[in-house]
């Protein structure tokens, strides 16, 4: 019996996990269905969810088994690229190095990240202008990092005694600024291929100089408590 019941608990373990594999296997061809249509030019708005079964291959059904609507796809993408971005300037932040690699450093990361994950960002930028919950959730998002980024500035001797306002303040600053080079980046051209790597790097020259323009005043503010 105690084999028996052993070889039974092994078969249904199995079971399980085939069926949590088959489960995150169509959630992920809906997620890349979707990014699929994005990247033929249809607009994240504009995509329907019969359009994404047809394109991931199941049937209109099966989308309600891991998503109530296409806004919590498009939430679920929207929570992807931001996972990722917060991982890598976390961990640039984190290095222990100085201010001017740490800025080159998370420059270097996020262009990695747009590029890569090109459609993610799309959406992104689309969705802050956009009505309805995509909006709030991607400005959510970025006070996350602005009040995250403000965390870490405080860490910095120079920094120490701002106020938690002007450390806000600051850090607004350099996520906006990498925001607007993030849509220069989403601008250019790719003819087929990915962006000309020239423009690119001339983006990131741009970007690395204007992040660092703003902590040259640094040792010149006092906060006002």
């Amino acid at each position: 019996m105690t084999v028996n019941g052993r070889t039974r608990s092994r078969t249904q373990n199995r079971q399980h996990r085939t069926q949590a594999e088959r489960r995150e296997h169509t959630r992920r061809a809906l997620l890349d269905a979707a990014l699929k249509l994005m990247d033929a030019g249809e607009s994240f708005e504009r995509i329907s969810l019969r359009s994404v079964t047809r394109a991931a291959g199941v049937v209109p059904a099966a989308f309600y088994r891991h998503f109530q609507s296409m806004d919590e796809l498009g939430l679920a993408l929207v929570d992807e690229s931001f996972r990722t971005l917060r991982a890598m300037l976390r961990e640039a932040r984190a290095a222990g190095l100085p201010t001017t690699r740490v800025i080159a450093r998370s420059v270097e990361g996020l262009f990695e990240q747009v590029l890569a994950n090109r459609q993610h960002f799309a959406l992104i930028a689309r969705a802050r202008t956009s009505g309805g919950v995509l909006r709030h959730t991607v400005n959510n998002e970025i006070r996350l990092l602005t009040s995250e980024l403000a965390t870490d500035l405080a860490r910095f001797a120079p920094l120490r005694a701002w106020t938690t306002d002007d450390l806000n303040m600051l850090a607004g600053l350099l996520v906006n600024t990498m925001i607007l080079h993030v849509a220069e980046i989403l601008d250019l051209p790719t003819n087929g291929g990915g962006p000309s790597p020239e423009a690119v790097a001339e983006i990131a020259r741009t970007a690395e100089k204007q992040l660092r323009l703003p902590l040259l005043a640094v040792p010149h503010w006092r906060s006002q408590p």
